[in-house]
């Protein structure tokens, strides 16, 4: 390898003599006297890989600024050919050939450059797997002989995957396998067995897939889980020595009925000037997760808790993430609070943060505090006996009330964004089977918390801002000019325009359109059209503002118990109220650190958001799978250049109509006009168009759902 690394100089030289000539391997050697093959093919290896040199059809290589090379993501096709779908905005499709995708698999991504047209479209040779998409696949074991083969669930990844080693396999089962070996020109790809999940038809078995794929740790490792119960499950008179007791303050946590853990309580007082004292208290996770420990380090590596319908994957082992920090009603815990001093404006006019003890005096549920609110129904506490000791817990909840209402329209006249789109709440049985798929509602008491939570977030970062303490925040950026571009033509048809200045678009306006919509039949596709326009927000130490909040400085600071970054935050706390100052080289490897665990923390927190958004399909596709051949009426979500998306209107179930499916004409994509349109009739679909749907289809482990058009 040292002599490869050193003739790789002398090879780029030698070919900037021909710039944009295809040098071939018999070239490239002779021109250095003939070189042994294996140096100057590792030297072209480490050249292509630093994005030099391209490699070419039958081993002839160029220099990459010679080539037009595109970057994009592999989409394979059921019948062994592909695309790549370039990153660059507007550009089509690029072809694989069958041949071109023995390299590659569905979901990778790849340097491609355009070589000729093949049927209009660009047929494109692989110059360079940037990234692999598919390391952990799940599939159905059939043998071959005495060899043993994995058929891919998604048929887009591959037909067949051969197994390394022999394996006691039942065919037909379902078997979870780790690539060892992709394809390449002449080799196949290869896969070890890692497990066999069982039948394809158990729905645990299709949850487990998910869970495989995404690589999702389900167990603790031993020396997190003994850490963690050295805790104990109750907090000792000696924890609470120098903490502030708030333990006669009426405090309760308000979540959903089938929460797992608490890890926020709120309390409230009114102050003299007619303001509002609020208290947010958050549990102490740093207390019993110092840095450097084996739990420390588990949960730095999973980032954040998945959630699924029917199950938690946490972040912390259990003994804390539903034990001693969780803040359960009658047990004393070990908190965070801030403490806001709001004024009737709803500006925080003073923010205190310090340790506390608390005692949360009830679990109440967001459905229960609405009754209160909305329906005046105050019977509901009569179910907690033990807020008999407080009655004054609607006066308290009235006042909660009042303080959300003024923050919610402070937060409005900032431009703060609220899209307006209905969660789908799955409802199980014993056996986590859908037995409903329902609009969730979203209630006073869950704005109520949402306001706390987001007051308090705010002013913690505003604290460490205002100390210029190197922090996590949590930044969002407003949408692109070429994102803008894309959706105008289809706002305007509907009679929409989002006004800019400059280039930039401002939250206050496009919350203008969210509400003009309001209550409007293009609402529904309106809101989810601005939502994808958003980027996703992410953490940086580098504030740059909450365009999604029209804040401009905000964090995480409310759930250190499902995630990472909050227990940073907890931590940046205390150096930066212990610590006068920070020499100059602990400011730099802290900002290192900080910046090493954002980008890991936004990584991890897009992984479970994925997992989590496939399992939803998943009971979605389980709860469809007795209704082929029923009807029902939705409305189309969203267009690609291979069929429409459509939303029931009954279940929130999404699903595509193929445009294969479509006999009555040939029907085109046009992306800019957003429209598909028959090519002799005429006949247009568009997102927002109700149209009434025959089930026809479901693929369960692809959480799929097909449709076919009725009339």
């Amino acid at each position: 390898m040292k002599d490869a690394s050193i003739l790789k100089p002398r090879i780029l030289s030698f070919m900037l003599s021909r710039p944009g000539h295809r040098f071939s391997l018999r070239e490239i050697r002779k021109g250095f006297g003939k070189p042994a093959r294996e140096t100057v093919v590792d030297a072209l290896k480490e050249l292509i890989h630093e994005r030099k040199v391209i490699r070419l059809h039958k081993n002839h290589y160029t220099l990459a600024k010679a080539a037009s090379v595109v970057s994009g993501v592999v989409q394979g096709h059921p019948d062994g050919f592909g695309f790549v779908v370039p990153d660059q905005k507007g550009m089509e499709d690029i072809y694989l050939s069958r041949r071109e995708m023995r390299r590659v698999m569905h979901g990778d991504r790849v340097l491609v450059r355009p070589e000729k047209k093949r049927h209009g479209d660009s047929q494109g040779h692989v110059v360079e797997v940037l990234e692999r998409g598919q390391r952990r696949i799940v599939g159905v074991v059939q043998t071959d002989g005495d060899h043993a083969l994995v058929v891919p669930m998604d048929p887009r990844i591959a037909p067949a995957i051969p197994l390394s080693a022999s394996a006691a396999v039942t065919p037909g089962q379902v078997a979870a396998v780790e690539m060892t070996r992709y394809g390449g020109g002449y080799t196949t790809p290869e896969a070890r067995l890692e497990r066999l999940l069982g039948s394809p038809d158990d729905p645990e078995v299709q949850a487990q897939a998910v869970i495989f794929r995404y690589g999702l740790p389900d167990e603790f490792p031993a020396e997190a889980r003994q850490e963690a119960a050295r805790h104990g499950a109750a907090v000792g008179s000696t924890d609470i020595d120098g903490r502030r007791d708030l333990r006669g303050l009426t405090t309760f946590t308000v979540d959903g009925e089938t929460a797992r853990d608490f890890d926020d309580a709120v309390s409230i007082e009114k102050t003299a000037a007619k303001g509002y004292r609020l208290y947010v208290s958050i549990a102490d996770v740093a207390v019993y997760v110092p840095r450097g420990s084996a739990v420390d380090g588990e949960a730095y590596a999973r980032g954040t808790s998945v959630y699924f319908p029917d199950r938690a994957l946490p972040m912390l082992p259990p003994a804390l993430s539903s034990g001693i920090c969780s803040l359960k009603a009658g047990a004393d815990r070990l908190a965070r609070t801030a403490l806001l001093e709001i004024n009737r404006k709803g500006e925080v006019e003073r923010t205190e943060l310090f340790r506390s003890v608390i005692r949360s005096d009830a679990r109440l549920t967001y459905t229960e505090v609405a009754k209160v609110l909305a329906d005046g129904d105050t019977r509901v506490i009569d179910r907690h006996p033990e807020l008999g000791k407080h009655p004054e817990i609607i006066e308290v909840l009235g006042t909660m009330e009042e303080l959300t209402h003024i923050l919610m329209d402070r937060r409005r006249a900032r431009g703060s964004l609220d899209f307006e789109l209905p969660e789908t709440e799955i409802l199980l049985d014993d056996h986590n089977m859908p037995t409903d798929i329902r609009r969730a509602e979203r209630t006073i008491a869950h704005r109520m918390i949402e306001e706390f939570m987001i007051a308090a977030n705010e002013a913690v970062a505003g604290y460490l801002r205002k100390r210029k303490f190197p922090c996590v925040y949590r930044v969002h950026e407003g949408p692109d000019e070429d994102t803008l571009d894309a959706i105008d033509p289809f706002l305007s048809t509907l009679g929409y325009r989002l006004h800019r200045s400059g280039e930039k678009v401002s939250a206050a306006e496009i919350q203008r359109v969210l509400e003009a919509c309001r209550g409007k039949p293009e609402e529904r596709v309106l809101n989810r059209m601005l939502l994808r326009a958003m980027k996703q927000a992410v953490y940086d130490p580098d504030n740059i503002g909450h365009f999604g909040l029209a804040s401009g400085a905000y964090l995480h600071f409310t759930s250190p118990i499902r995630r990472y970054p909050d227990l940073m935050v907890h931590r940046l706390i205390d150096q930066a109220q212990t610590d006068s100052g920070l020499p100059s080289r602990t400011r730099e490897e802290l900002a290192a650190y900080l910046q090493e665990a954002a980008d890991h923390s936004s990584a991890r927190e897009r992984l479970a958001m994925d997992a989590e958004r496939e399992m939803v399909d998943l009971k979605k596709a389980q709860f469809m799978t007795d209704k082929i051949g029923e009807v029902h009426t939705g409305i189309i979500t969203d267009l690609t250049n291979f069929g429409f998306f459509v939303e029931l209107d009954r279940w929130f179930v999404e699903g595509l109509v193929a445009l294969r499916s479509l006999e009555d004409d040939f029907y085109r994509y046009f992306e800019t006009a957003h429209l598909i349109k028959g090519q002799n009739h005429g006949r247009t679909f568009r997102m927002g168009d109700a149209v009434t749907v025959r089930v026809v289809r479901v693929k369960l482990f692809q959480g799929e759902i097909d449709f076919e058009l009725e009339g």
